[in-house]
């Protein structure tokens, strides 16, 4: 992790919340006690900061400070509200292509799929606050720096997120194997997000009641599943091939 990223100790944490900055994640040392500590993890749930508890081992790993227990990461990038986001596409006046990322948690997972959105021309990709990965170092390499070229939102809940894209007049199109749709049955060729699963669960079967669509790549060997990053960049090279 990167020594300009990060804050260590709570009371510094906690001025940085209040001041807004954006801090990415926080790690926070397990049994840890104390009323400064009780302050730190108010202002975390007030402010929807996405947080982890580690042994104080991996604390030490992220800095020889003194971190009393408490070490954050700062974002490289600003993150872009997801009203603003949609609108500037719409009048923009191409179809847009947004990516949902239903809590996929390996940053280099993510930076992946950043690096392909953005050579597939993706509009913005949305994220969940509370169980994402991280905008980290890891990220940014893996993206070979196309991190800084889309924008990324975080809101409170995916769910949420989906229903605006809807009222907006964009499909939905979630990425299962719960279906007997395949990839190449679905239209692209108008305002659609694609929603892509965590690593180990795939997309939430709450999400997938909510969406238009669902769709699956033909699978034909013993493997029963592709890596996420590896499967949404055939989703989105099958936009562009429907929209050139």
């Amino acid at each position: 992790m990167e020594k300009d990223n990060q804050i260590f100790g709570i009371r510094a944490i906690i001025e940085a919340i209040n001041a807004k900055k954006e801090i990415d994640k926080v790690f926070v040392q397990k049994d840890a006690q104390g009323d400064l500590m009780q302050d730190l993890m108010k202002t975390m749930k007030r402010n929807n900061i996405n947080f982890s508890y580690v042994p104080v081992e991996k604390l030490n790993r992220l800095t020889p400070n003194n971190h009393q227990g408490a070490v954050a990461t700062i974002a490289p990038i600003s993150f872009v509200a997801l009203e603003t986001m949609v609108e500037s596409v719409i009048e923009s006046g191409k179809k847009p292509l947004f990516l949902i990322l239903d809590q996929l948690s390996d940053a280099r997972n993510f930076g992946a799929i950043i690096r392909t959105a953005e050579c597939t021309g993706v509009d913005g990709i949305i994220i969940q606050k509370q169980g994402s990965a991280p905008v980290n170092g890891d990220t940014v390499k893996t993206s070979a720096g196309a991190v800084f070229n889309v924008p990324i939102c975080k809101v409170d809940h995916i769910k949420d997120a989906i229903f605006y894209l809807q009222g907006s007049g964009i499909k939905t199109v979630a990425a299962t194997e719960k279906t007997d749709q395949h990839i190449f049955d679905i239209n692209f060729n108008e305002g659609v997000a694609i929603i892509m699963g965590s690593e180990d669960r795939g997309v939430n079967p709450s999400v997938l009641k909510i969406v238009d669509e669902k769709a699956k790549l033909p699978m034909f060997g013993t493997i029963e599943s592709l890596n996420v990053s590896v499967a949404c960049g055939a989703f989105l090279y099958e936009v562009v091939r429907q929209r050139m």
